[in-house]
């Protein structure tokens, strides 16, 4: 019935292949209009997944506490310190630009000139609480005299290594940036920002005497977005590099151009779709595109080799197009149906981004069935060659079969029993090296970005400096009305904060407890022994009003009393380190009338992150292999072609695994999709060999013999493409971000990898199945074969 469907279709086709070819050229130029106006876009929002516990309560107390999305610059001197009159009056420069940045929440905004950074004091007259810098101080008042009482109040205030540098080297100004502008209600444009910051911040106010340094998240996707424009020379590079490949592969400057063409079209498609359904290309998810197009030149050149072996062996160019539609659409398609199952799974990961990234693929691989299947082959019917390039290429291609026949030894029995337990102890080994492999970032600053970045640069200079830490982790305790002023319940939150505390990777924290017993103390002449939580409730109230609501440590109705852990770096494991001692504290501590909720900050949202990618990656895998189980079993209707497809793509999944341990490539929203790519790409290379190997055996060969004419017509295509694309990736290892540089050198591995498996493990298993269980009646002849 499918042979049928395929014999119906070509004929279809190929029988009007003039205006087939004209509806999809016109709409190529339709969609090329859609595609022009696509841009980058990106938003923090994005980057949360739905429906987890942390991003709930981020979402829920967004209005109450700061620092999950927050912007911080530091204004340090180049000599000296900061308490110069210059110096401070940058600073009150750069806090009151920082107020009219786009989408900053004004509220959030902390500096040393700002009347939400107070100290508390015990005097000879009572306690005093007052500004660090007093709204009688401006900028140009600024002598020996006030700076050093403004010193002074930083010290005693416990500044020091918050908003001013543990060496007094500088001083900070953070600020928490909104989803949508306040003014326009727009969503914020983050990739506009980061330009914008650097024009109204560091243009304006670094020079000779003075360094700005900016960190946060508007900042890092800026730099992303920049470096990400790069990735359009590596594409053209990739490109050029393609297409002198494929042009030594077939000798021809037309099949060249078809190839690459048809190729290039499914992206235009691809683009055009993405800005009709609203989307934007995101910075993370610049890499795309070329996967699309590395699976489009992938089956480009199968068509192009099964062209070129039909004109070989006497078929017309317009006959060889037709033989190579029928002989490679259903293999082709599946091949690509399995790939945009694998990308479609990934919308299973509630992260918005994520989710984006799915459909920007899946797009692209769907519309590889329309360009590669069936507009290659009708654009190729219209290729005018020379008399003598037929024969060139059969001389040329019996070349190539002579040197590629080596590998089809592998197909012999006793070969085949070493490569398969070779394939084995592969295997072992790989499980074993890629157990507890990394789940999240494994660096510290911008994992995006290479080290000698200046986003990374300031970063480390930051934690350096300041010893509070830039990635924090929120703990909020949900609590009745007013139950800041009981004992019990301020006791308990205080006993949290210290357990956090005293986790590795935790430099810091932050309650209201701890000012509390500070103000205990204080108001007894800062005797370390009054130090404590009040139990009297009139005096737990007196306390707490000295801290002040903006301190973002409690809501008005005190029904909110959130704990901050500062954490070292945003490291995987630091994260799950302190959000481990916070669920084993709420399983021990559990009582009425408290409610501890993971988790705010940015280290929270992070921490939803890796969650979620590590609880949603096996489930995601299996999807796609149980597709590509279905698949196989559909078109060859044999489970020997299952197990001989998918046991080397397991293979080569582990190994990459082991590959990404090795290099401390963490499994985030980027290095994921690759991983899918891979098993697609592995797909490929079984489907066009196993499709070959399956047409000998219903002529009636015997297994080892059909492998071997299998691996010499198939392999060349295999091997060719898995190099070409192999060397086009590599070269983003030049790239100025590192996640491409990463990912260039991963795909690059996986390619190889996945090329090496099917043509060496695949046949060696199906060759040691068919010894070890012989086949009973006819093998089924594969669909569209002649």
């Amino acid at each position: 019935m499918l042979t049928q469907l395929v014999q119906a279709a070509e004929r279809l086709l190929f029988g009007h292949r003039a205006k087939v070819l004209a509806v999809m050229l016109a709409t190529t130029a339709l969609m090329a209009v859609f595609a022009a106006r696509l841009h980058m876009t990106a938003g923090f929002g994005k980057q949360l997944p739905l429906g987890h516990e942390y991003t709930d309560t981020f979402v829920q107390y967004k209005d109450v506490l700061f620092g999950a999305n927050r912007l911080i610059i530091v204004v340090r001197a180049r000599q000296g310190d900061i308490w110069q009159p210059a110096t401070l009056k940058r600073l009150n420069e750069v806090t009151q630009a920082v107020m009219y940045l786009p989408g900053v929440d004004r509220r959030s905004v902390s500096s040393l000139w700002t009347p939400n950074t107070r100290v508390m004091q015990v005097t000879e007259e009572g306690y005093e609480a007052r500004d660090v810098i007093g709204g009688d101080v401006t900028p140009d008042k600024l002598d020996a005299t006030v700076i050093g009482r403004i010193r002074d109040n930083v010290v005693q205030g416990g500044y020091v290594g918050s908003l001013v540098a543990a060496d007094f080297s500088g001083a900070m100004v953070t600020a928490d940036l909104l989803d949508a502008d306040p003014q326009t209600r727009a969503p914020l444009d983050y990739i506009a920002l980061g330009p914008k910051i650097e024009q109204e911040i560091r243009g304006k106010f670094e020079d000779a005497q003075v360094e700005v340094q900016i960190i946060g998240f508007a900042k890092q996707i800026s730099d992303i977005a920049e470096g990400a424009k790069g990735v359009v020379v590596f594409f053209a590079l990739a490109f050029v590099l393609t297409a002198a490949a494929v042009y030594w592969y077939c000798r021809s400057v037309a099949f060249t151009a078809t190839a690459l063409f048809c190729s290039l079209v499914s992206l235009v498609w691809q683009f055009a779709s993405l800005q009709i359904l609203g989307y934007g290309l995101d910075p993370l998810a610049v890499l795309v595109p070329f996967l699309v197009f590395a699976i489009g030149v992938s089956h480009g050149v199968q068509q192009i080799n099964y062209i070129t072996r039909e004109i070989g062996l006497g078929q017309s160019v317009h006959d060889a197009a037709r033989a190579s539609f029928a002989g490679l659409l259903v293999p082709g398609t599946m091949a690509l149906i399995t790939a945009f199952v694998g990308f479609a799974t990934l919308l299973v990961i509630p992260i918005p981004m994520i989710r984006e990234l799915a459909i920007t693929a899946s797009l692209g691989v769907a519309y590889k069935i329309v360009t590669n299947l069936v507009m290659l082959p009708i654009v190729a019917s219209y290729v005018k060659l020379d008399s003598g390039w037929g024969q060139r290429m059969q001389v040329m291609r019996a070349r190539r079969e002579s040197q590629i026949s080596l590998i089809s030894r592998v197909a012999d029995p006793r070969n085949a029993r070493w490569t398969v337990l070779l394939g084995v102890l592969l295997f072992g080994l790989a499980v074993w090296g890629s157990r507890d492999r990394h789940v999240g970032y494994v660096q510290p600053g911008a994992p995006e970005l290479r080290d000698s970045a200046r986003y990374n640069l300031d970063a480390v200079s930051i934690a350096e400096k300041f010893t509070v830490g830039l990635d924090v982790l929120t703990v909020v305790g949900e609590t009745p009305e007013d139950a800041c002023h009981d004992w019990t319940t301020m006791s308990a939150i205080d006993d949290l904060a210290w357990s956090l505390q005293n986790t590795e990777g935790v430099i810091g924290t932050a309650g209201l407890p701890a000012l509390v017993k500070l103000g205990a103390a204080g108001f007894n002449e800062g005797n370390p022994r009054w130090g404590d939580l009040p139990r009297d409730k009139r005096s737990m109230a007196s306390f707490i009003g000295l801290v002040g609501e903006g301190s973002g440590l409690y809501d008005p109705r005190c029904t909110v009393l959130p704990v901050h852990a500062y954490l070292s770096d945003h490291k995987a494991q630091t994260i799950h380190r302190a959000v481990e001692t916070v669920k084993a504290w709420r399983a021990e501590n559990a009582f009425d009338g408290l409610k501890v909720r993971l988790a705010s900050g940015n280290a929270g949202v992070q921490a939803a992150t890796n969650e979620v990618l590590e609880a949603t990656e096996l489930p995601m895998m299996l999807y796609v292999y149980a597709t590509i189980v279905v698949l196989v079993f559909l078109t060859y209707r044999d489970w020997r072609a299952v197990l001989a497809c998918c046991l080397p793509l397991t293979v080569a999944t582990f190994v990459g695994y082991w590959f990404m341990k090795a290099l401390d490539i963490g499994l985030t929203v980027a290095t994921l999709p690759v991983m899918v790519l891979a098993v697609g790409i592995g797909v490929d290379y079984a489907f066009y060999i196993y499709n070959r190997l399956q047409m000998y055996l219903a002529e009636g060969q015997t297994i080892v013999p059909a492998f071997h004419r299998a691996l010499t017509e198939t392999g060349i295509a295999t091997v060719f493409t898995a190099l070409t694309l192999s060397v086009g990736v590599a070269t983003w290892v030049f790239s100025p971000l590192k996640f491409q540089a990463d990912m260039g050198l991963l795909l690059a591995f996986m390619f190889m990898l996945n090329m090496v498996m099917a043509i060496t493990l695949l046949p060696a298993l199906a060759v040691v199945i068919d010894l070890l269980i012989a086949r009973r009646g006819p093998v089924h002849r594969p669909f569209g074969a002649h």
